[in-house]
């Protein structure tokens, strides 16, 4: 009886200090790879979620290749920037698609 309130009181007290810190942005924890240009490895660490994210290195004329998503959310890749059109494809975590396919932008859930 007396560990109980003991712990009742205890939580109680952290509770400000727990309010007190903000919480992290949403983020897909982990590493978002892909290919640039002929080859060249890029990628994003713990990239935003529920964001629109153009890809650093595509372009209109030489899009991202080879996409792998090792972060823990699903990923859609889209082929035009601003993850517009109706190009897509969706990636679920630790998936990893080909060469052949090309992308500029990528919205993580």
């Amino acid at each position: 009886m007396r560990i109980r309130r003991a712990a009742i009181i205890a939580a109680t007290g952290l509770l400000p200090f727990a309010l007190a810190f903000p919480t992290p942005a949403s983020a897909a924890t982990g590493d978002f790879l892909y290919k640039v240009g002929r080859g060249a490895p890029a990628g994003l660490v713990d990239p935003e979620s529920e964001k629109c994210i153009d890809l650093p290195g595509a372009t209109d004329e030489d899009p991202a290749f080879a996409p792998e998503n090792f972060t823990t959310s699903t990923a859609v890749v889209f082929l035009e920037s601003g993850c517009r059109g109706d190009v897509y494809r969706v990636m679920k975590p630790g998936a990893k698609l080909g060469n052949r396919l090309h992308l500029r932008s990528v919205l993580f859930s």
